[in-house]
């Protein structure tokens, strides 16, 4: 299915979100949403195990769902998810160069786009919708506008001060 390592999911964890969602086929997306918010992506082995668990679909069905959609993950993600905007007015205002710098400080090479410690991870996306703040960045949500390579630095900075308990 997917080129991740193995996985160790709690499939005690996985039936208490089928649970609390409801065993139902209208159900599917706000299950997958649920387990890849416990794992931070969706293992393969939670899609099969749903796929098995739930009447009417099968884990081909489930797995088909999980690529559709953008929203999901089949590779671990990173404690802060970073997404950096390339649509037209933050590549003109810089946005690559923020991606190279971005890349650069959390040691991220040869298309890998999660830290080893899983503490970052980095999506290029084609719009935020904020094209008069350009160029953006979001981390977890939180809109960072008129992105500099320094103050980018600086957004990074806090987040390794915060994980040190600084």
């Amino acid at each position: 299915m997917s080129t991740q390592s193995p996985s160790k999911v709690d499939f005690a964890k996985v039936d208490e979100i089928i649970q609390s969602c409801g065993a139902k086929k209208s159900n599917v997306i706000a299950i997958l949403q649920k387990v890849q918010a416990t794992f931070r992506y969706l293992p393969e082995d939670a899609l099969t195990y749903i796929g098995t668990k739930i009447e009417g679909l099968s884990p081909a069905t489930v797995y088909g769902i999980a690529t559709f959609y953008n929203q999901f993950s089949l590779n671990p993600k990173g404690k802060y998810e970073i997404k950096v905007c390339d649509g037209t007015a933050c590549h003109v205002r810089g946005s690559m160069p923020l991606l190279n710098a971005l890349k650069a400080k959390l040691n991220l090479k040869d298309g890998k786009f999660t830290t080893d410690d899983m503490l970052f991870s980095v999506d290029i996306v084609s719009c935020l919708g904020a094209c008069g703040l350009s160029p953006v960045i979001v981390v977890n949500g939180k809109v960072h506008p008129k992105m500099t390579t320094d103050a980018l630095n600086t957004v990074i900075d806090v987040l390794l001060q915060k994980e040190r308990g600084e």
